[in-house]
């Protein structure tokens, strides 16, 4: 008998293409999400029992579509006039194509804001409930509700295809940040007691790797799952014996994930030489060098300071800047990173990291006064509970 843990992995697979075959069947974005969840439903509740059907995908189908025909059979009754436009319950017809992409294409619409498209990417194709995604967002269950019902309702009668190829690069770079930004969420949680989220950085790099094999030659695709495998390999590092947060200079390099750092240096190894440069690629190959490096002290930091520079022109902010700081610092002196990271001070000094950051340059110049108090300073920003645990131990290590 398939595990529970099996088969919620096999739905989490099938929820996408099962929207995609329901809206390219029926339009209607809204009910067959709808109908989909109710189907997804009914296989957790089946499946333990009665063992998973020999074609997972078209049952689901099967029972999303027998729920859509009865909601407007059921509508029908109540307004006889429409019934003959109830669809007749035919086989629902099962195509070869994987319509994930076109889902996410749909759920990165332009026309909704970045949260959205994530909130909505997360249901639809990660296939996340409300609550999840609420929480991930840090927002109630009910405010996460009305926000997707708004941004299915918004997506009411918009074409069930990918975007002309005019838009289509400007529509797959909002997928990429939305994927980038599940990613984050789940390894550097915003607030609360967890330090990371499995569940989303693993959805993340699933998703990618759904977009890289319908788009095997983009470079920026293969650029950001590269980013992704490299940082998420570090994950089990991340954490010391009793929970406390380790950071990457500190971190026992042989628990990294290899497998991960093998397949993530020969993605980008075998994307940079041939395909047009991007941020993604550069932030993978700055995860590439540091992966590579047997210890902190042995880090390629020159490399790692022209790649932030190169990286600088392509996507121009302050927490490139920021994050240049540091390398520089490794290959200047301290006080050189602190020159740096000044020049962000307007941008960044309500953020905790620019505090984080210039405490431990502080540190490294012997400042200790000034260090201590800029440790205070990123702990009392900070909503992570790990990070201010952290920055606050590191203060008083000071003292």
């Amino acid at each position: 008998m398939t595990e529970p843990s099996g088969i919620e992995d096999l739905l989490r697979s099938c929820a996408p293409q099962v929207l995609g075959i329901l809206v390219r069947r029926y339009g209607q974005f809204d009910q067959c999400e709808d109908a989909m969840q109710e189907a997804l439903l009914a296989a957790f509740r089946q499946w333990p029992d009665e063992g998973v059907p020999e074609h997972p995908r078209s049952w689901l189908v099967a029972v999303a579509a027998r729920r859509l025909t009865d909601q407007w059979r059921s509508d029908a009754a109540r307004r006889r006039r429409e019934s003959a436009s109830v669809p007749e319950e035919d086989p629902p017809v099962i195509p070869a194509v994987d319509d994930t992409l076109t889902l996410f294409f749909l759920c990165c619409h332009p026309s909704l804001s970045p949260t959205t498209q994530a909130a909505l990417t997360l249901r639809a194709v990660g296939g996340l409930t409300t609550a999840e995604i609420a929480a991930a967002f840090l927002v109630p269950e009910a405010t996460m509700a009305q926000r997707i019902s708004r941004a299915k309702a918004r997506l009411r009668g918009e074409a069930f295809r990918l975007p002309p190829t005019a838009d289509r690069e400007a529509r797959l770079a909002v997928v990429l940040r939305v994927l980038y930004l599940i990613f984050n969420e789940g390894y550097v949680v915003t607030a609360g007691d967890a330090l990371h989220r499995a569940d989303l950085t693993t959805e993340a790099i699933r998703l990618t790797r759904a977009v890289r094999e319908l788009m095997p030659s983009d470079g920026e695709v293969a650029g950001l799952l590269a980013l992704m495998l490299l940082t998420e390999a570090r994950r089990p590092a991340r954490l010391g014996a009793d929970g406390e947060l380790v950071p990457l200079a500190s971190q026992d390099r042989l628990s990294w994930d290899g497998r991960l750092i093998e397949e993530g240096v020969a993605l980008i190894s075998a994307t940079l030489p041939v395909a047009p440069l991007g941020p993604y690629q550069l932030q993978a190959a700055i995860a590439a060098v540091h992966a590579e490096a047997p210890s902190a002290d042995e880090t390629d930091w020159p490399q790692i300071v022209g790649l932030y520079t190169l990286l600088e022109r392509f996507e121009p902010g302050p927490m490139v800047t920021l994050n240049r700081s540091v390398a520089v610092a490794q290959v200047q002196g301290p006080h050189a990173g602190l020159a740096v990271l000044e020049s962000v001070r307007s941008e960044l000094e309500r953020h905790h990291r620019w505090h984080a950051v210039r405490a431990h340059l502080l540190e490294l110049a012997g400042d200790v006064a000034e260090a201590r108090e800029a440790y205070r300073q990123a702990a009392r920003r900070t909503a992570s509970l790990p990070e201010r645990r952290y920055l606050t131990t590191r203060a008083s290590r000071l003292s």
